[in-house]
């Protein structure tokens, strides 16, 4: 059984920092990307960084140069070094797993763990 376990959110002040980061437990084939999400109250789940296996990385254009995301391969963990946060960033954050180019079938989520930015 594959479990996704985000961790490091918490409540800060505007222009602080927090690291997130995505533990997995089980084994995941053909892993194609991983990456973080946010999801803020009354909006729809908004993609905020993604990572290829490879290194390649995407990220959401308001997060741009605040937000960094890596692997760490020796212990299969993502992260997100989130800076110089902002009310805006507010939200719960999940990390997900795909296994398509797609990333629209046989993905993998996390519960996700909340960040609350006040100004």
């Amino acid at each position: 059984q594959v479990q996704l376990v985000e961790s490091g959110g918490g409540s800060v002040q505007t222009g602080e920092s927090l690291r997130l980061s995505c533990s997995t437990s089980g084994s995941i084939r053909n892993i194609t990307s991983r990456g973080f999400f946010r999801q803020a109250p009354g909006k729809e789940r908004e993609l905020v960084a993604t990572i290829t296996p490879g290194g390649g990385a995407n990220y959401l254009g308001s997060v741009k140069g605040r937000f960094t995301v890596w692997i760490d391969i020796a212990k299969d963990i993502l992260y997100v070094q989130v800076d110089d946060l902002r009310p805006e960033d507010t939200g719960v954050y999940f990390c997900k797993i795909c296994t398509t180019v797609l990333c629209d079938k046989h993905d993998y989520w996390g519960q996700g763990t909340l960040v609350t930015v006040s100004s």
